[in-house]
Parts: C-alpha cells; structure tokens; sequence
C-alpha cells in the first residue's frame, strides 16, 4: 500500500466512526428538547424524569463526537494538502461558517442548558435546547454544502494561473441542488437513529418487572412516531436525492445497480446470484422490472445509462483510466444502507402496534428484538455515507458537466505529495487504536446509563430560580 491508500483508508476509518455520533446528536437533540416542551405545556413530572434522562445520554454522545470530529478538519492539511491547496478558497467557507457559527451556537447553548436548570426561568431554559436543536442541524447543513461542493461543484471558476477553484458565490455554494436534497434526507436518517434509541431503551425498561410504566410508555410512543416519520422522510428525500444523482452522477447510479449496459426500462436489482466482480461484466441479478428508471426519472420506460457506456463516455473526455468506482462495495452498501433502513421502520410497526389502545409492550420477543436491532440504523447511516463517498471515485472533486468542468480533481491527485506512507500509517494506527478506546468508554456509559433509567423528581428539580440562592456556584446538573 502506498501513502495515498493509506490516507484514503484513514479518513474512511475515521469518517465512520466519527458518523456513528453524529445522527444520534443530531437527531436526540431536538427529541429532547420535544421532551422539555411537553413537560413545560403539560406539567407532568414524567417529562422532565425523560428530558434529564435522554438529554445525560445526548451529552455522553455530544462529548465523542466533539472529539472525533475535531480530527476530521487536521486530515485535510495532513493528507491531503494538495486538495485543500486547491478547493481551500471554497471548502474553507463552510468550514469556517460551522466551526464559527453553528458548532459555537450548539455549544454555547448547551452550556446555558446544562448549568442553567436552576438559573434560568423555564422559557428561557427550554428556549437553550432548541438553540442547541437549530445549532446541530445548521452545523449538519453547512459540513453537507462542502460535501456537496465535491460531489456537484457550483458557484466557482477555476484560475488556469494558479491551478485553483475559487469561489464566486456563497449563496450558489449554499443553495446548491445536491445540498438542497441531501439535507433533509441526512436529517431524516438521523431522526431514524434517535427515535429508534429512544424506542429501543424504553423497551428495554418497559420489559422488566419493576418497570415505570407511565414514564417509558410515552417515550417508547415517541420514539415508534419519530422512525415512523423518518422513514416516510428517508423514502422520500431518498427518490429525489437518487434522481439528482442520475443528472449529475450517473456512474454512481448505475454502479449502485451494477448496470452494465445502458438499458430501457431498467429494472431495480433486488439482489445478485454470485458474486459481484471489479468488472461490470456477467452479473446476474433478480430486478424488479422498470423501477430503475422510475426512480431515476419518474418514467418506468426511460432508458438509465450503463457502466460501460459511462466509462466510455469518461475516458474519451478525461484520458484513458478506470472511471468506474468499486462495484461490490457500492452495490452491497447501497442495498445495506436500504435493507437495515427498512429494519428499523418494520420494529417501529410492530412497537405501534403493540402498545396500541394503552397496551404495553413488554413481550420479551420484542424487548430483545428492539435492543439488538437498535445498531440498525446506526449502520444504515454509515453504509450511506460509503455508497455516497465511494460511489464518487476515482473523483474527490466531480465533474459538474452543467458548466464548471474545469473544477475536477482525481483523488490520487489530492494526496499529501511529502508525506510519506509511514507517518501516514502510524497517524492510522494511532487515531484508530484512540478511537476504539473512546468508543467502548462512551459505549459503556450509554449502556449504564440507560440501565440506570430516569432519576427521581426532586424539590429543587422543580425550584424556580428566584427560590435558589443566588450566591451559591452554578452545579453541573447530571
């Protein structure tokens, strides 16, 4: 392996784990702050039991993906100094706007929401996490408008001088199509992540014998109408995100199906029978007929371009090379990120059902169905981003063939050209051995955590600020 595979496993490594955090902060956030608001509106205890319960669990997965994601931006000067070298007065806008802007907000607010409890009066209390809600999901949009930048680039011109792309319009950058559409789908994929871990604890707790019924019923109801709508959401945003696709990257979509010829009325592959090879050349698969092409243009008779047309395409316009990205890891990543999507939506049903007309679902079945299969769609989140990342090569910057065909780089032409394969291995085996550790410690804190359920409602959890004495020092609530 040379330093360019090296990096390109590092930052796929680190990009999922950091991923695995980042749905569930994204996603919990605006679920605990429901929480809060229900028990502002209502006045029942069991909501604010749940807002200090889940939000402790939010702020265990906050605090890991800080750390990762700190690391995500040094790999960008580190390993590849040749690609910011040459988006930098684009990418770094986005960058730079998260960092400054939405992350400081997140943070910032929740800060006030974790000391705050008994400082600031409820409305302003529960106003700081729904700054923190906007906080996470703004950051989430701003690190979507670079990624985006790279998979459909808008809003620059490329200097022939200075072999850069530079930036022409922030507000192009920003209300770019791939951006406008990936938004919501990612945001939906995180509210599938959290509702499903606010259901599968509160199954978890609902299936013992000692179990607060009147406390976990409710979550758990929460939790089957946030995957339920989530997956109307994924579905959904999902169609338009893969007809976007088919315009701007039509390999990708055909390396999804493994469609090798260009072909009319194509049909969705359900599965294939053998294996899948590096060439696009013998696969067999079951499809269900005409729904490629529907999904790709609303038409179920379009004709959906092939791999090996696509290839031909690109290598007479960009020079001879293999432009066609890894077929077994785009293929089984995409039906992977759909299949344990569908998962979550299926135990959200049967939650919805069970605890119908005030019924309780504490089958054992269930319980133990709802916990294991809580990593679902934790898993589908992450097989997403490698379709949508691996899907995109041997591009790191794609071609927009709308316009800015000049702004393109290869990923071999991103690489750090004066770091050396063994510092890039050790940075591997180091960030990876690190983060290992940091997520069976964090793992180990949700898991004890959750066990230990919602404490009780105290006094002072219930003490307006004027009743407190204001000299005494601000107490970490949890």
């Amino acid at each position: 392996m040379n330093a360019l595979d090296v990096a390109r496993w590092q930052f796929g490594i680190l990009t999922v784990y950091h991923f695995l955090v980042v749905p569930l902060t994204i996603g919990l956030a605006p679920l605990v702050a429901i929480m809060q608001t229900m028990w502002h509106r209502t006045g029942k205890d069991l909501w604010l039991r749940l807002t200090k319960f889940f939000g402790k669990l939010l702020l265990i997965n906050f605090a890991l993906g800080v750390v990762t994601g700190i690391v995500q931006e040094f790999q960008f000067g580190m390993n590849w100094s040749d690609y910011s070298r040459f988006v930098g007065d684009v990418f770094g806008a986005p960058l730079a706007i998260e960092g400054l802007a939405a992350f400081f907000l997140e943070s910032t607010f929740l800060g006030l929401w974790i000391f705050g409890w008994d400082r600031l009066s409820r409305r302003v209390h529960l106003a700081t996490i729904w700054a923190v809600a906007v906080g996470v999901n703004l950051s989430a949009f701003f690190i979507l408008a670079a990624n985006s930048f790279m998979q459909h680039p808008v809003g620059v011109v490329y200097n022939p001088e200075t072999h850069r792309a530079e930036l022409t319009s922030v507000w192009a950058l920003f209300t770019n199509p791939t951006a406008l559409v990936t938004f919501p789908h990612v945001i939906a994929g995180a509210w599938l992540v959290a509702g499903a871990f606010v259901l599968a604890v509160s199954a978890w707790h609902l299936g013992r014998r000692d179990s607060e019924v009147d406390v976990f019923r409710p979550a758990f109801r929460l939790g089957v109408l946030a995957v339920l709508l989530a997956g109307i959401g994924v579905v959904v945003t999902g169609h338009l995100q893969g007809q976007i696709m088919v315009k701007q990257q039509p390999m990708k979509m055909a390396a999804a199906e493994a469609l090798c010829t260009t072909t009319q009325g194509a049909g969705l592959s359900l599965f294939a029978v053998g294996r899948i090879d590096t060439s696009c050349d013998g696969i067999k698969q079951v499809t269900f007929p005409g729904l490629l092409s529907f999904m790709s243009t609303n038409n179920p008779d379009a004709t959906v371009e092939g791999v090996n047309d696509l290839q031909r395409k690109a290598a007479a316009k960009f020079g001879k090379g293999n432009y066609v990205p890894s077929l077994p890891v785009t293929y089984w990543s995409f039906r992977l990120m759909i299949g344990l999507g569908l998962i979550s939506v299926l135990i959200a049903l049967a939650g919805a059902w069970l605890s119908r007309r005030g019924r309780v679902p504490d089958r054992r079945w269930f319980r133990r169905v709802a916990v294991f299969t809580v990593v679902a769609p934790f898993l589908a989140n992450s097989f997403g981003w490698i379709f949508t990342e691996m899907g995109r090569q041997p591009w790191v910057v794609v071609p927009n063939p709308t316009g800015v065909d000049a702004v393109r780089m290869l990923t071999r032409d991103g690489v750090s050209p004066l770091v050396g394969t063994p510092t890039v291995l050790a940075s591997l085996i180091a960030f990876t051995l690190a983060y290992a550790v940091l997520g069976v410690i964090t793992l180990r804190l949700l898991v004890r955590h959750a066990k230990a359920g919602p404490a009780p409602v105290t006094d002072n959890d219930l003490a307006e600020p004027g009743d407190q004495n204001p000299d005494r020092p601000m107490a970490f609530a949890y």
